[in-house]
């Protein structure tokens, strides 16, 4: 499964309701690449974002350096997104000197983010400090995802693949009209920037 964020329907439907099937293909590896670009643009480099949920616990190993902020109530250690909490783990430590288990202190931030329809964001190590030496790391088991498809990603990603698609038609970038004659097209649609804009740490498209 590619996990493209808009169905192959609904793409054919806003490309004036294309009904054979001779194309699906190529549209579907439309739509793919579109939910790509929308991962990427949302990322960040000490974070890779996307909008599904893993349908199990999968276990990940974060360095330190970087990611541990004080706060006045214990040290804060930002994380991948986290969509359920299900089955969370937590432990301090390295391959080398050994783990601890921290999960009975660790709260999830921000506060109520899943039940908002959120991904969770750091993990709050309550009213402890945490030795953040290089050889040091912590390990997060955790389904990794968002808990639901904000409807704005879904959206940018049906309007990027209709772009993307249309692109076969301007390889140099440019579309020529009757009415508007030759235009110079965007790798992105300025309303896609808006609509991920709440989701996107760093500015990502150009």
């Amino acid at each position: 499964m590619a996990h493209e964020y808009t169905s192959l329907a609904l793409l054919k439907r806003s490309l004036g309701g294309i009904t054979d099937t001779a194309r699906d293909d190529l549209l579907q590896g439309a739509l793919e690449a579109a939910s790509r670009q929308v991962d990427n643009t949302c990322s960040t480099d000490l974070s890779r974002r996307r909008f599904w949920l893993d349908p199990v616990a999968v276990e990940r190993t974060y360095r330190l350096t970087d990611r541990v902020f004080c706060e006045p109530d214990g040290d804060r250690i930002e994380v991948g997104d986290i969509g359920d909490v299900t089955g969370l783990a937590v432990a301090h430590g390295s391959a080398l000197l050994g783990w601890t288990d921290i999960t009975a202190s660790i709260e999830t931030q921000p506060d109520n983010a899943i039940a908002d329809g959120r991904a969770v964001t750091s993990l709050l190590y309550v009213g402890g400090r945490l030795p953040t030496t290089a050889a040091l790391r912590v390990r997060v088991t955790a389904r990794w995802g968002w808990p639901i498809l904000p409807p704005e990603v879904s959206r940018a990603t049906l309007i990027q693949a209709a772009r993307l698609w249309k692109r076969q038609d301007s390889p140099e970038g440019v579309l020529g009209s009757s009415e508007w004659g030759v235009v110079r097209t965007s790798k992105v649609d300025p309303d896609v920037r808006e609509l991920l804009r709440e989701y996107t740490p760093i500015t990502g498209f150009a």
